[in-house]
Formats: structure tokens, C-alpha cells, sequence
């Protein structure tokens, strides 16, 4: 791996192009299970510049609140819960900019490394509603003066309340310098609502299951808002691992860990896999690390719950810690890295310097029940109905079971997106070909096709791509991840096929005009948990959908990475699928 240079794989490019996919996929895949992405140094060591300005960011925004003072004195205030309170604001405006999860490179997003303000502040972008047939004054797809405006009060709203003074002291609470005035929290949730009604794809860029959530706790007074973030952050984790209970996660973990930067020596990475070269199924330690961070989510947050202090409170908050270390450490793709310094602060704030504050504190318990009751239906519901709710509301974090959209564009369509769509960054195909020439952006973007292939659901999209496109014709489309598609149209993407599902679809039918066969989509919902199938759809963009069916999980976690033979099961055309 170099400092500059990415570790691409080395291929005879003449030979290589003559393959089918699944024969490009497969040194790919291999490549991948030894190096991973291949990034270079210097692009991991500029995402630990973020995490520290970010750190720093926040650092600064705290010392401007009255009653707290001394940058090299952090030890006497980082615990005030005013600052918690700031903490969730300051990270819920990071990642609502754009500047948190989903940003750079190691995204699929180079020039420029963010979309989020940079098309929610422009007109006649596309916005998707969640519910335009059901929420008065939704409907539509095409951005206009209200949303923009509505944007702009919530990153302004924030930055007053970020600004602020803390009022009154809370004698409960060991704090003199208060909390943040309601009526802040109360019109910043308010706007966030309104712009999700408006536009989902701001809502979840504002990771707003996360941090939404928590403000909503700032309504309660006193120890109640301690005790039912707290409750808020059992909720995260436990629902995490309830997703995770799958025959996906140990995909995710091999994949993950192959491209971890601290995980640098290949025998090492190797090991991560059933039998290096061939069997690039996960192997025992994929499964031991899976299962062991499966039961660490699900387990230890109850220690800290319900220890109230002491030795037990102290070793579940370093398995806490650690847990999220890992992930941090591992920089995922989507680099969530932000989020998971936030969840370590959470730790040490809530579970250990106001250990003593436990359900038994409560002095009412109602909203602090409901509001328990509101959030683990919806990760139930998520996990039960996943092509209705997101993965991020429904915590399928990092479980390798998530909606996903494969889109098969001819050159003539990547015209009309390019002309008809109003974008910051170009079709990921040209930001690539302009990276590294034509002829050697095959590799980024077949390196793309192998981090999707080594996740189950690959073996499916890469079976139902032949299907979608005419036979004898595969030559003249081009295969693109919806998430870049995603990343183009709407200025965010984040592993969700939510938003570059139908809706997407025909929102860009409406501005490019597809001709019948130009973009043929393959929507592959994710495993619902009480099922081992996968539904999926194949549409094109101007005449609709024209095959559904499903596939079986027992299929795809059989096979290896370069595999496109995964038994499909189609619907006759006059039966509706069951979800």
C-alpha cells in the first residue's frame, strides 16, 4: 500500500478485459480479501485529520458556552450535560452538511468529496418525499425555494443553539451551568420533521435516528433527559445486534477487516476467509468476531444500564469503547467514522460520569416509556418490513442485510442524466475515467463490483443483472452500484437502497425521458429477519417493472464472490409477491 498511490491489483489489462464479469470480479475479490480498497496512506491519514477537526470543531463550540472555560482544562467541564446536549447538535449539523458519514473517496464521491449543502442549498434538485400521497403539501420531486429555505433555518438554528448559554443551574444534576433553552430544541426538531416530510434524504443524512432521537430527550427535564438518552443508546445498540442475528454479518465482518488499515500484514487478512485463494467465504475468525461483537452489542449496554457505577460499569464501558474503536479503526466504506467517536463520548458522559442516574430516577416515566416504545417498534417494524423502513431507523447497522439497486445505463442514458439531471459531480464512470484514464478505471470500478460481491447480496445483484438487460445485448450497458447513481441524483448516499428505489427512478424519468431499454434496475430488498428469502424487482425506467421473484439467502451464502448463478425464483406476472 502506498503513501500517494492506491494498491491496485496488477492484471494483464488485454487478457483481463476478454473475461466475463464474473471472471474480472474474480482477482478483484481476491485482491480484496489481502488489501482491501487499497487505499493509499495518505488518503486514511486525511480521515484521521477529519475525525481530529471534528474533535476539534467541538471542542472550540463548547468553550463558547458561559461557565465553561480552559481548552487544556477539559477534565473540569466535559462531563456537563449542557455539553452532551451539544455534542448530539454539533454532530447532527457535521453530518446534515455533509461532512460525516458518506464523505470522500472511501464513499465513491471524488469531485467533490461532498454533495448534502452543496444541492440542498441549489434549486430543481431532486428531493424524495417519504409519503407524498399521505402528508398534505409533499408532493413532487423537484427542490424548490421552501426547501431551500427550510435547510437554511436548520443549519442556522443549530448554530444559535451550538452558540448558546446554558439557563438556570440543575441541582440534580451537579450543574450550574443549565441546559439549552427548550424552545431551541423544540423549533430544531420541528424543521428537521417538516424537511423529512419534505425530502427523506435529508432526515437520514442528519442520521436522524441518532441524533433526533437524543434531542427529543432534551425535551424531558432534569435526570429524566440523562436516563432517557441513556435509553436511547440501549435502544442503538441492542437494536444493532438484534439485525445482526443473520447469515450476512460474518460477509461484513471478513470484508470489513480485510480493509482495515491496522490489520496491515496479508497472512493476517487472509485468515479472515474459509480457504485463501478459492474459498473466500468467511472463516472462523470472520465468525468469531461477528458473533462475539454480536453479543457484546446485545449484552454489555444492559451492564451499563443497570450497574449504577463500580467495577461493573467500568469494564462494560471499556468493552464500549473498544467495540467502537474497532469499527473506527477499521474505517468502513461509508465512514461512519464520526458517529462512532460520538457513541464513545456517549459512553463516558451518560453510563460513566452519571452512573448514579438509572431508571429508579425517573420522575416521569411515562415519556421516557413511550419514547422507548416509539423507537424499538421501529427497529422491530425495520427488521420485520425492511423494504418499508430504512436500515438506518431500523438499525441494521453494519449487518450486511440492506436494500440494494444494481443500475444496467447505456451510453445514451448516462447522456441524458448528465444533461437532464441538475448535479454538483459528474456520472461516477467519468469522475473515475478522469482519476485514472479510461482504459484503467476499469479497475476502481471493478474493485467497486468486488466490495459489493463480497457482501451476499452481490451474488444476487450480479444473478439478476443478466436478467434485467435483453439477452445477447449486456455489452451495451454499463453496470453501476445505485449508490452512485444515488450520489449523482440526490447528493447523498449511505448503503440505503431507499433512496434510489422506484422513486428515484421515475423522478429521473421525469427530467431525462428514457427511451424504453436505455436503464434497467435491479431492486433487491433486504432479508426480512422472520424470513430466509430476498424479494426482488427488475424495472425499466420507461415502461415499469417487469419481472419480480425472490431469491434464497441458503443460495447467496454458499457461494463465492464472483458467482452470478444464484438460483432466481420468479413470480408469475399475476401474482403480487407476499410482502
Amino acid at each position: 500500500m502506498g503513501f500517494l498511490e492506491p494498491d491496485l491489483p496488477v492484471v494483464d489489462m488485454a487478457e483481463w478485459s476478454k473475461g466475463t464479469r464474473s471472471e474480472r470480479i474474480r482477482p478483484m475479490a481476491r485482491h480484496w480479501a489481502e488489501v482491501g480498497f487499497g487505499t493509499p496512506v495518505a488518503l486514511h491519514l486525511f480521515y484521521v485529520g477529519k475525525v481530529c477537526l471534528y474533535i476539534l470543531g467541538g471542542w472550540l463550540i463548547m468553550l463558547s458556552t458561559k461557565g465553561i472555560d480552559g481548552f487544556a482544562s477539559v477534565g473540569d467541564w466535559w462531563s456537563e450535560p449542557i455539553i452532551f446536549q451539544k455534542a448530539v447538535l454539533y454532530t447532527l449539523l457535521f453530518e446534515v452538511v455533509g461532512l460525516g458519514c458518506g464523505f470522500g473517496p472511501l464513499n465513491n464521491r471524488f469531485f467533490p468529496p461532498l454533495g448534502s449543502i452543496l444541492y440542498w442549498l441549489r434549486p430543481k434538485t431532486i428531493r424524495l418525499p417519504p409519503w407524498p400521497r399521505y402528508v398534505p403539501l409533499t408532493k413532487g420531486t423537484g427542490r424548490t425555494a421552501v426547501d431551500i429555505a427550510l435547510y437554511a433555518a436548520l443549519l442556522v438554528m443549530t448554530s444559535i443553539a451550538l452558540l448558546s448559554d446554558g439557563t438556570d443551574s440543575i441541582s440534580e444534576l451537579d450543574t450550574a451551568t443549565g441546559l439549552l433553552p427548550v424552545w431551541q430544541i423544540a423549533v430544531i426538531l420541528g424543521l428537521l420533521a417538516i424537511l423529512g416530510l419534505r425530502d427523506k434524504v435529508i432526515f437520514l443524512a442528519a442520521r436522524g435516528e441518532v441524533y433526533a432521537t437524543l434531542a427529543v430527550t432534551f425535551l424531558f427535564a432534569g435526570a429524566d433527559m440523562i436516563v432517557a438518552a441513556k435509553v436511547v443508546f440501549v435502544v442503538i445498540w441492542m437494536g444493532a445486534a438484534t439485525s445482526k442475528l443473520n447469515k450476512h454479518f460474518p460477509f461484513v465482518v471478513s470484508t470489513m477487516m480485510s480493509n482495515s488499515p491496522v490489520f496491515r500484514r496479508k497472512s493476517l487478512k487472509r485468515k479472515f476467509f474459509e480457504n485463501f485463494p478459492d474459498d473466500l467465504r468467511p472463516g472462523r475468525l470472520s465468525r468469531i468476531f461477528a458473533h462475539g461483537g454480536t453479543a457484546v452489542e446485545m449484552c454489555v449496554p444492559l451492564v451499563l444500564l443497570f450497574s449504577h457505577g463500580g467495577m461493573a460499569t467500568a469494564i462494560a464501558a471499556l468493552v464500549m469503547v473498544g467495540f467502537h474503536l474497532t469499527i473506527l479503526t477499521a474505517v468502513p466504506m461509508g465512514v461512519p467514522l464520526e458517529w462512532n467517536v460520538f457513541m464513545i463520548f456517549g459512553v463516558l458522559v451518560l453510563f460513566v460520569a452519571h452512573a448514579d442516574l438509572g431508571l429508579g430516577s425517573l420522575h416521569h416515566p411515562a415519556p421516557v416509556a413511550l419514547l422507548f416504545v416509539v423507537i424499538a417498534s421501529i427497529v422491530v417494524a425495520g427488521n420485520l418490513f425492511p423494504r418499508k423502513i430504512s436500515f438506518l431507523p431500523g438499525m441494521r447497522y453494519y449487518a450486511g442485510n440492506w436494500d440494494t439497486t444494481m443500475w444496467c445505463i447505456k451510453p445514451s442514458a448516462a447522456e441524458k442524466i448528465g444533461s437532464g439531471i441538475v448535479a454538483i459531480a459528474s456520472m461516477p464512470q467519468a469522475q473515475l475515467e478522469r482519476f485514472y484514464g479510461k482504459d484503467r478505471a476499469q479497475i476502481p470500478m471493478f474493485m467497486g463490483y468486488a466490495f459489493r460481491a463480497m457482501n451476499t447480496h452481490g451474488r444476487a445483484l450480479f444473478t439478476l443483472v443478466h436478467r434485467a438487460m435483453p439477452t445477447g445485448r449486456e455489452d451495451e450497458y454499463t453496470i453501476t452500484d445505485g449508490e452512485r447513481i444515488c450520489s449523482t441524483a440526490v447528493g447523498w448516499n449511505f448503503g440505503d437502497g431507499h433512496m434510489h428505489n422506484e422513486q428515484l427512478i421515475a423522478a429521473m424519468q421525469q427530467r431525462c425521458h428514457f427511451e424504453p431499454g436505455e436503464v434497467r434496475v435491479v431492486l433487491l430488498d433486504a432479508q426480512p429477519i422472520h424470513r430466509q428469502t430476498q424479494q426482488y424487482r427488475l424495472v425499466d425506467a420507461a415502461t415499469g417493472e417487469f419481472e419480480r421473484g425472490f431469491v434464497n439467502v441458503a443460495d447467496m451464502v454458499t457461494r463465492q464472490p464472483w458467482a452470478d448463478d444464484v438460483p432466481v425464483h420468479v413470480y408469475p406476472s399475476d401474482q403480487a409477491d407476499p410482502t
